[in-house]
């Protein structure tokens, strides 16, 4: 495969995860965090989690890795380069991670979640940097169709200026949740916001398309 075809692009940025100090590596350490605190939460029983564009897997296996609650946890992970799904397919059977599934597939379509949802966590990591704005919009209205009451959804976006993220912050007000927390850090870009479900859940569908993916991921560097 020519390297510099997309496939190669994404998997060359993934490699920022692994350099100290990176923007990639502290925003890890945030969601990995917000994670944690979402599956200690959780009542006994099964925990489903879903995680759109999930790459290596490397926020959902990086915790599941040494939690008290990894054999209750039940997750679909869903990348559509299959290099960073193999990767990931790695990283959970090396882990003993039987609950795991990968699937190569199209993240924005509805219909690749279909047997997982309604969750209680869902992963929107990396998604919402590389879409329009209409297209956060929709996919934030659309998530209480994948969730379960009480989910929790756990979402990245740059800050870069015009700041997006206080009006993703609102949106998810408008669909029925609360927000969990929203965590920054100085010197960079990185905003992971944290919001709870306390509205109705939506019926699920699984003919909604929910974004189309345009961007390089490049602001997630800064």
């Amino acid at each position: 495969m020519d390297r510099f075809t997309p496939e190669r692009h994404w998997v060359g940025w993934h490699r920022q995860y692994d350099v100290a100090g990176s923007s990639l590596h502290r925003r890890l350490a945030l969601v990995q965090r917000r994670i944690r605190q979402a599956l200690d939460s959780q009542p006994a029983g099964e925990i489903r989690v879903l995680s759109m564009c999930a790459g290596q897997g490397r926020d959902l296996l990086g915790v599941l890795a040494d939690h008290a609650r990894r054999d209750d946890v039940r997750a679909r992970l869903v990348e559509l380069d299959p290099e960073l799904a193999a990767d990931a397919e790695h990283a959970a059977r090396s882990a003993g991670l039987d609950g795991v599934e990968v699937v190569v597939g199209d993240a924005s379509d509805s219909g690749v979640y279909e047997g997982v949802t309604p969750v209680n966590l869902a992963l929107v990591c990396g998604v919402f940097g590389n879409l329009s704005d209409v297209d956060v919009r929709h996919t934030v209205e659309q998530l209480p169709r994948l969730c379960r009451p009480t989910a929790t959804v756990i979402w990245t976006r740059h800050r870069r200026s015009p700041d997006l993220t206080p009006a993703v912050r609102s949106w998810f007000a408008d669909a029925g949740f609360e927000q969990v927390g929203f965590d920054v850090e100085d010197g960079f870009l990185i905003g992971v916001g944290t919001h709870r479900l306390v509205g109705p859940p939506l019926p699920y569908r699984p003919d909604i398309r929910l974004f189309d993916f345009v961007g390089d991921g490049d602001d997630a560097h800064r």
